[in-house]
């Protein structure tokens, strides 16, 4: 119920506000307000964008929970999509979702009506997180065969990949 509230109360609402501000900046005034702040949203949704992607892969990087990046991630594409969206109710909301500590109020609120169920991995995951990384270090295991061990089979040649 409360999305057809939005699909219809939000349009009435831009539509008055469009009355309103038209009527005292006239036309064009207001028109190149809407497009400006279409372009300043777009920027800064650009570079906050850029920031979060960079949180989300360092919180990966760092085998951390990813979810708090990733919240703040969708909830700057929810601002790009208000502030491209003409109209200045829609562009306050933007605006807004464009502060770290709007988000983190929204995320919170959010939080508070979703429950959220996690997963661990038990004990293997201490042993994965003290493990060397980094560029040389390959982690991977092996087992040692005997090349003498093995039995030839018939019509086998060398591979070169053996030892002679």
């Amino acid at each position: 119920m409360w999305l057809l509230a939005a699909f219809i109360g939000i349009p009435l609402i831009e539509i008055a506000l469009f009355i309103q501000v038209g009527g005292l900046l006239g036309l064009w005034p207001t028109l190149l307000i809407v497009v400006l702040t279409a372009i300043a949203g777009t920027a800064l949704v650009r570079s906050q964008g850029i920031s979060a992607l960079g949180n989300i892969q360092r919180s990966i990087d760092r085998l951390d929970n990813p979810t708090g990046p990733l919240a703040h991630g969708a909830m700057i594409l929810v601002s790009g999509v208000l502030l491209l969206t003409p109209g200045f109710f829609t562009d306050a909301i933007g605006f807004a979702l464009l502060v770290p500590a709007v988000r983190e109020r929204v995320i919170a609120e959010i939080l508070r009506r979703v429950e959220v169920h996690r997963v661990r991995t038990g004990e293997a995951e201490p042993e994965f997180r003290n493990r060397p990384r980094g560029p040389g270090v390959i982690d991977g295991e092996f087992h040692e065969i005997d090349p003498d061990s093995i039995p030839p089979r018939r019509g086998d040649a060398p591979s070169g990949w053996t030892r002679d």
